[in-house]
């Protein structure tokens, strides 16, 4: 997922991949690959909180949009010792996901962002393109290739 982003992307299109998939990361296994990093010393800009969001579809992915329902998220931001300031916004309640996704964020943008690449984003980008592998087989397992026979009365 990362990998594919080429060499002269936006830094801005960078960060939204990678919070994307920080958003998108199981929590146990976000917390699993956290603990393998060292954790800086931050101050709360803006401490966990959660509150809901509403969530819109577009008939077809392409049609008028609409108001599908409410989706409940916890949001965050963080400063860390060195000034540099992480953002996080996650489905649920954990706030420590949150927490987790919002530092990473902010390691990102300073000079530890190849190794944290390396230690986080890397392992989460090829779990989530397995899982998604995963579920597309599957999928295609259960599809049914529709045809008409032509009967041989006429």
């Amino acid at each position: 997922m990362l990998d594919d982003l080429p060499p002269n992307t936006d830094p801005a299109q960078a960060r939204k991949t990678w919070m994307g998939l920080l958003a998108r990361a199981p929590e146990a296994r976000l917390s699993a690959i956290y603990a393998q990093i060292d954790a800086p010393a931050f101050d709360w800009l803006r401490p966990p909180e959660t509150g809901g969001v509403m969530v819109r579809g577009r008939t077809g992915g392409t049609g008028g949009a609409f108001n599908l329902g409410e989706m409940t998220v916890t949001r965050c931001a963080l400063r860390l010792s060195c000034g540099t300031v992480g953002h996080a916004y996650v489905q649920g309640r954990s706030k420590a996901h949150a927490e987790r996704a919002a530092v990473v964020d902010a390691l990102m943008q300073g000079a530890a962002a190849a190794e944290i690449r390396d230690i986080v984003l890397d392992p989460l980008a090829r779990e989530e393109t397995a899982r998604r592998t995963t579920r597309a087989a599957k999928a295609a397992g259960t599809k049914v290739d529709f045809f008409t026979m032509v009967r041989g009365e006429d």
